[in-house]
């Protein structure tokens, strides 16, 4: 980049499937919050696939597709009952909304 290219900055929505414009944006959303607290279970906790596959009943292999995270086979009722398997105790509270626009400051404007 030179120094004559103007730099455009985009903030966010805080959801990444909604910035690019993805259907049904805030579900993905929610399903890969979901995902990351079953990760963060079983990491904590030490888990193995097959170990949660004992606590749980799901095959390991569908944790393979949590990690990676290849949601596409997931509802979200499923990714929390899994959820809720291997830790009863988990209270999960989504809560999906988009950031409030910001107004550009001087600075802000000057380097568009």
């Amino acid at each position: 980049m030179t120094s004559d290219e103007k730099l455009e900055i985009t903030r966010g929505s805080g959801n990444i499937y909604r910035d690019f414009g993805l259907p049904d944006a805030d579900l993905l959303q929610a399903k890969v919050l979901v995902a990351a607290q079953i990760i963060k279970i079983l990491r904590v906790r030490k888990l193995t696939n097959r170990s949660a596959e004992q606590i749980t009943g799901v095959n390991q292999s569908e944790f393979s597709r949590i990690k990676k995270p290849d949601l596409e086979r997931f509802t979200l009722d499923r990714l929390m009952t899994i959820a809720a398997k291997l830790e009863p105790r988990l209270d999960i509270h989504l809560q999906i909304r988009s950031r409030p626009k910001r107004r550009r400051t001087k600075e802000q404007a000057c380097l568009s």
